[in-house]
């Protein structure tokens, strides 16, 4: 029988072997904020990588988006964002896709009646208590004779009470904490409320950091001009589960919630969001500054923005934004407790296992990082992936910033600014 009959054996059998196609990306960048958008620029204008950036909301530039209402005005769908760093380098880099508008963000507290600095400073006591102190050493007097210490400072009422007492924290920072986190400060990490400094001169400003100030058109225009390279592609609504198994890609960067990409194996890590309330009112300005912080557990909002401090914008009508903390919705802020990180320290073990796979971000590091932090975090994961790429030109792997300083001031930096950038 034919189908019996050995193999001839000078016949050289031909395999066929299913050849895998190439990647038809380099890289998957999952998230279209600050984090993926300045790998996704990196990888393509530095290394020529190819980029699918993708993104489950309907635009770019993540928490940072911005656009104008229906009324004219310029505001910040995710409230307000307000750009300040100390970093030359990461301010050179953003400079690059934006010109700036220079601005100090102040910030009024309603207490007892009245509007008075946040961070707290002599202005702030003298006007809520009706004093005259004169100069930072009687602000310093005032406060050490109201001050508790407190044997071991472990949480953030720890750290407020023992520098200033227990009147200031009750009026500014127990109700605002309770609102804000869901929890009292004596539940939360004392890295919560030490972000926030008390001050014995009149400096005013919520910020004290070198650089401060906005993209002059705003962030999405500046992630727009970022992303703008023939190697990236953006999808926008789409899901990560959906796209990783559609596309072919080499190298992931993932920057959702770490707990997501794993299925929550373990659980979910606990976070805190807000709901957004944005009025337009008929009237040039609404409020004497950018934002006015409700510590008041009776006011069920926390703060009020008004965007046009913020972007210098003239308009005969504003725009602001109510913030209303909330336990459901997109996470936004990491609940800063012990057992937390405990849970956050499981996923990041999985994740240093991943091949191939970057987790940069607020989300995927499960940490409150501001938008500078994010970029700089971005900048320090390219600086990796180029410093391990053979074929990347060693100019590549030196931080950006010392470019800028040699005599190549940033493009599109304002005169003022970059006057500052190379000092």
């Amino acid at each position: 029988m034919k189908h019996l009959q050995r193999p001839d054996p000078r016949v050289v059998p031909i395999n066929r072997v299913k050849r895998t196609p190439a990647p038809r990306y380099d890289y998957l960048i999952v998230g279209a904020g600050f984090a993926g958008s300045v790998l996704a620029e990196r990888l393509a204008s530095q290394l020529g990588k190819r980029v699918l950036l993708i993104d489950r909301r309907d635009h770019i530039g993540g928490n940072a988006f911005d656009r104008t209402d229906r009324a004219g005005v310029l505001m910040h769908q995710y409230g307000p964002h307000i750009f300040h760093t100390n970093s030359a380098e990461i301010f050179d880099y953003l400079s690059q896709f934006t010109r700036w508008r220079m601005y100090e963000h102040r910030v009024l507290a309603a207490v007892d009646g009245l509007h008075v600095p946040m961070p707290i400073n002599r202005t702030t006591l003298n006007k809520l208590y009706g004093l005259e102190l004169a100069d930072e050493a009687a602000a310093e007097r005032f406060l050490a004779a109201r001050a508790q210490p407190v044997d071991a400072i472990r949480t953030s009422e720890d750290v407020v009470v023992s520098a200033i007492g227990r009147d200031l924290y009750e009026k500014f920072f127990r109700g605002y904490t309770r609102k804000q986190w869901g929890l009292d400060p004596s539940e939360l990490d004392k890295s919560v409320t030490a972000r926030v400094p008390t001050r014995t001169n009149t400096d005013d400003r919520y910020f004290t950091d070198r650089f401060q100030a906005m993209p002059l058109n705003g962030y999405t225009e500046m992630f727009s001009a970022m992303l703008d390279h023939r190697n990236i592609e953006i999808q926008l609504g789409v899901d990560f589960e959906d796209v990783r198994r559609k596309v072919r890609y080499q190298n992931l960067i993932y920057t959702g919630p770490i707990d997501a990409y794993f299925h929550y194996l373990y659980g979910k890590l606990p976070y805190r969001s807000l709901h957004f309330r944005h009025e337009i009112y008929s009237c040039e300005q609404f409020q004497s500054v950018g934002t006015v912080n409700y510590p008041d557990e009776a006011v069920p909002y926390t703060r009020i923005t008004e965007y046009k401090h913020l972007t210098g914008q003239q308009h005969p009508l504003t725009t602001v934004t109510y913030e209303y903390p909330t336990a459901e919705g997109d996470p936004f802020y990491p609940i800063p407790k012990l057992e937390n990180q405990l849970l956050y320290k499981k996923y990041e073990a999985l994740a240093r296992a991943e091949q191939d796979v970057h987790f940069v971000g607020r989300l995927a590091s499960y940490r409150y990082y501001n938008m500078d932090q994010v970029v700089g975090q971005a900048l320090s994961t390219f600086r990796r992936i180029a410093d391990a790429n053979e074929d990347a030109p060693a100019s590549v792997v030196a931080p950006l910033g010392e470019h800028a300083r040699r005599g190549n001031p940033a493009p599109g930096a304002s005169a003022e600014i970059s006057s500052n950038t190379s000092s």
